[in-house]
């Protein structure tokens, strides 16, 4: 299944994979769709680890996100979803490469990438925070 999900994702030209930084760096960014904080996305000793609020599980109106279907779940992986993968764009890019340049950015670096590039993106509605308060 792994193999099929990979080739599908080249096929789509989503080469780039994205391995959770080394155990010792730590960083929490806060998920919302408008003003209610949907969940979590940490890095936590070398793991990337997605939880939903508990504001989010009382709002039966909505549904949970395609890659996290179980509400109650913490979600554990090496590799970033590609729900939050596809708010960065390719380094290769010539305006990313400019801002990567000019604002010392390690291209290697997927806390910096995020946080510089998460934010928002065009395909979907919910906006990607960073939190100051652990990173």
């Amino acid at each position: 299944m792994k193999t099929i999900m990979q080739r599908a994702k080249e096929w789509l030209g989503m080469r780039q994979e994205f391995k959770a930084p080394s155990p010792e760096v730590k960083a929490e960014f806060l998920l919302f769709h408008g003003s209610l904080l949907v969940g979590t996305l940490n890095v936590i000793e070398g793991h990337w680890q997605f939880k939903y609020s508990e504001e989010f599980k009382l709002r039966t109106e909505l549904r949970p996100l395609v890659e996290f279907p179980d509400l109650d779940k913490i979600y554990k992986n090496e590799e970033l979803w590609q729900f939050f993968a596809s708010r960065i764009p390719s380094t290769e890019q010539p305006d990313v490469e400019e801002v990567l340049e000019t604002e010392n950015i390690d291209e290697t670096d997927v806390v910096a990438l995020l946080k510089r590039f998460g934010t928002r993106t065009i395909t979907n509605p919910f906006e990607l925070k960073y939190n100051n308060a652990v990173g």
